[in-house]
């Protein structure tokens, strides 16, 4: 069963292609609503928990949505789990919880560190989830991913905003100088990973999830011009994003050890990504306009 609000970053049709199997079912609705809430967990012993805002440059436009979907209604989903006996519930977070680190890598244990509403409100959320879990004993797990990018990503995000810009021959903005780091992860292989916590991972645990590919945003850039042909002469460099963190980084050794890793080197997956993109004009279209 999918619950989902179906804000403007929600899109039915990039599920057109399970909507007609019979173990799916859709329910519109808003995880900050109790009602609805309590309705869908009757049917269900297994919550995995993707909601969120998600945008950083919006939150720090507005941050209320942010607390209001990520922390009330993580709140409101946790509460319901536990009135209804869910056997287990995952709660899917974020490399921004950690911040920003210049060195090394950030392991599940570290302190949490966030500098946008966004990352705050990711945050407050995990500190929620693992609350129920010490206070009344809810199944949780958490997990943290870096970077997704892939097919039916919303042209808000950075591979994909590049990608759709530059193929209206539009220029890329890239903020500040393009130095800053972040670890990209195929779609798929974060969805890999939530899967094998779901039925491997030790109840009252968090696991970091990453794709092991650590580039400057200006390095994406570039793959990205070389990938459609075009020079740089399309980079549009643009004032940089107020408290921008210069790099997330996670150490990832705990879910290797217990027998998961990516399949996707990140070459092959920007290179099926872009062909995706080219093909699809008519999914991302009316979303950038």
């Amino acid at each position: 069963m999918n619950l989902d609000k179906l804000t403007y970053a929600g899109n039915p049709s990039n599920l057109k292609d399970i909507e007609e199997n019979p173990n799916y079912s859709f329910v519109k609705g808003d995880i900050c609503d109790p009602d609805t809430v309590d309705g869908v967990m009757q049917d269900v012993d297994q919550i995995i928990h993707f909601a969120a805002e998600s945008h950083v440059d919006r939150s720090i436009e507005d941050g209320s949505i942010f607390v209001q979907t990520n922390v009330v209604g993580t709140n409101t989903l946790l509460q319901s789990a536990f009135e209804n006996g869910i056997k287990k519930f995952i709660h899917v977070s974020t490399d921004e919880v950690y911040g920003s680190i210049k060195e090394g890598s950030f392991k599940e244990i570290d302190h949490l560190n966030p500098s946008s509403p966004y990352s705050s409100s990711k945050a407050g959320s995990d500190l929620l989830a693992m609350s129920y879990y010490s206070t009344y004993g809810l199944p949780v797990i958490i997990t943290r991913c870096t970077n997704n990018f892939g097919p039916y990503q919303h042209p808000e995000k950075l591979i994909p905003l590049f990608l759709t810009n530059l193929m209206d021959n539009k220029k890329v903005p890239v903020y500040g100088t393009g130095q800053n780091v972040r670890d990209w992860i195929h779609v798929n292989d974060h969805c890999s990973g939530i899967d094998f916590v779901l039925n491997n991972g030790n109840i009252g645990e968090v696991y970091n999830i990453g794709g092991g590919s650590e580039l400057t945003n200006l390095e994406i850039t570039h793959r990205i011009l070389v990938a459609l042909g075009k020079d740089e002469s399309m980079i549009g460099y643009v004032e940089d994003r107020m408290g921008h963190d210069f790099r997330y980084s996670l150490d990832c050794t705990k879910l290797k050890k217990m027998g998961w890793k990516p399949e996707y080197d990140f070459e092959t997956a920007l290179s099926n990504t872009v062909k995706w993109y080219i093909e699809n004009r008519w999914w991302w279209e009316p979303l950038k306009h």
